[in-house]
């Protein structure tokens, strides 16, 4: 498919949304299907709410995501790249009131002095009729007299668009097929606000067309939008470049309980995400499911393989469901599937933050021995504490449980001993060192496993004994035995 460009235009008022993220997504993959461009475009026109610091956190989301894009903001912060610069809208303000202006001129805008408190009023009176609460209409044909009054009084007017009041706007959408909207049920909306910043309706038409985009691919609240869209393309002279534009409308995403997802949902920015302990590439797996699917309902895909295999034919019309407990199982499995050396990296911070060893090639063979366990990056330092630092967690219950019974004390002073006398502390040695004493003293290995973990780990489960008994070291592992042992001798009750 030749030429294609699509387009991301996220409004920079908090972090990246997920439903943003999904979007932003199934653009890029469409890009990279077709081989063609993807944009990202701020649009920053909320005057209120939009700031830099949102900026950034979206372009941070993008970026880890891998959402690359060919045109748009560097991805630093600093600067832009792309032929149809400036990516930003509050930027471009001098090219809307120019075409709002020139639609004015030609008879097909008009400037409107209600005030809101006006048009409250009106809005009411329309509701207690039953009637379209849209803008009357009253300011489309203000005579000069009464126009140039209103200017006099000091009032600032908006730029209303004249919609036609007969007919239907019609389109075909790659989701959801044939859609038609009454023209008679679209109110005259506005273009430019009195502040001279433009509405997002007709700055996106604007945008759309000079930075020549080929599909609009968004989320369905804006089906509603799409009319007013083409009204506009086709009263600013554009209307060729409007019929060989596609439109792809994606389908709403709801929490578990069937309501639109919010915060009462659980996280739902990919900054959360990241903070919780998600993978990436685990993330972006999940979201692709989210209103697409394969024919053979495919769950883990690869990156490139996502590209390969999406169409914006297998996306669905029926709403999206998000299930925090499959994209927590599906961050487990990559966490399984990923290289311990970048899951010790990744977690890295993690670890740092519970004051533990920032020693990489350490951390990465203790990440080794309990990959498996592992469904979030916070679970790393959980439960490798206490091999990563001294300072760690200690279930005392276990440990006295371990402890209690009769005998552990003398069986764990003569396996120190067999320990100092150890000519090797490798994995496979010590487990042969424990079953050859056990034996000796004819008793289960279970009570001196047991105790062994109690000792050097304050806990009852955990990775391999014999594993982490070696990276631990006999030093340290010797040392610990001791402490537990003085420990459990000065215990209220214990045994001279």
């Amino acid at each position: 498919m030749p030429d294609v460009r699509v387009r991301f235009a996220p409004s920079p008022t908090g972090f990246l949304h997920v439903g943003g993220a999904r979007t932003a997504l199934f653009n890029w993959l469409f890009a990279r299907n077709h081989g063609g461009k993807f944009i990202l475009r701020i649009e920053d026109t909320d005057e209120v709410r939009s700031t830099q610091e949102s900026v950034g956190a979206i372009l941070s989301g993008m970026t880890w995501l891998g959402l690359d894009w060919d045109e748009g903001p560097d991805p630093s912060g600093e600067g832009e790249k792309g032929p149809f610069g400036p990516y930003s809208q509050m930027s471009r303000q001098d090219l809307y009131r120019n075409y709002a202006h020139d639609l004015v001129s030609q008879g097909k805008a008009y400037p409107c002095f209600c005030s809101p408190q006006e048009l409250e009023s009106m809005r009411t009176k329309a509701l207690l009729a039953k009637q379209n609460p849209g803008y009357d209409g009253r300011c489309r044909d203000l005579k000069d007299a009464r126009r140039k009054e209103l200017e006099s009084q000091g009032r600032k007017p908006v730029i209303r668009l004249k919609t036609p009041v007969e007919g239907a706007t019609r389109f075909e959408d790659i989701v959801r097929g044939p859609v038609t909207f009454d023209n008679a049920l679209q109110d005259d909306f506005v273009l430019l606000k009195a502040s001279g910043v433009p509405t997002y309706n007709f700055a996106v038409v604007v945008d759309d067309y000079l930075m020549k985009i080929s599909h609009v691919i968004r989320g369905d609240d804006h089906l509603s939008n799409t009319p007013k869209q083409l009204l506009l393309y086709d009263a600013l002279g554009w209307g060729d470049f409007a019929k060989g534009l596609k439109w792809a409308h994606l389908s709403m995403i709801l929490g578990p309980d069937g309501s639109r997802l919010s915060k009462r949902h659980g996280a739902t920015s990919v900054e959360e995400y990241r903070s919780l302990g998600y993978l990436p590439e685990a993330l972006l797996n999940y979201l692709a499911l989210l209103g697409w699917s394969t024919e053979d309902s495919q769950q883990l895909f690869g990156k490139d393989e996502l590209i390969k295999k999406f169409s914006l034919e297998r996306c669905g019309k029926s709403a999206a469901t998000f299930d925090p407990q499959k994209v927590l199982w599906m961050n487990g499995e990559y966490i399984r599937q990923a290289d311990p050396v970048r899951l010790a990296e990744l977690a890295m911070p993690y670890l740092k933050e519970a004051g533990l060893s920032g020693d990489k090639k350490l951390a990465a063979q203790c990440v080794k021995l309990e990959q498996e366990k592992f469904k979030l990056l916070t679970d790393v330092p959980k439960r490798l504490d206490f091999l990563l630092s001294d300072k760690y967690a200690i279930d005392q219950a276990a440990v006295d449980k371990a402890f209690g019974k009769p005998g552990v004390t003398d069986l764990l002073k003569g396996l120190m001993e067999k320990l100092r006398n150890a000519p090797s502390f490798a994995s496979a040695g010590l487990e042969k060192l424990f079953r050859d004493y056990a034996a000796e003293k004819a008793v289960k290995t279970s009570p001196l496993f047991h105790s062994a973990r109690a000792a050097t780990s304050g806990r009852m489960e955990g990775p391999s004994l014999f594993h982490y008994l070696e990276l631990l070291g006999k030093e340290k592992t010797l040392a610990r035995m001791e402490s537990a042992l003085k420990d459990a001798a000065n215990k209220p009750g214990a045994a001279p």
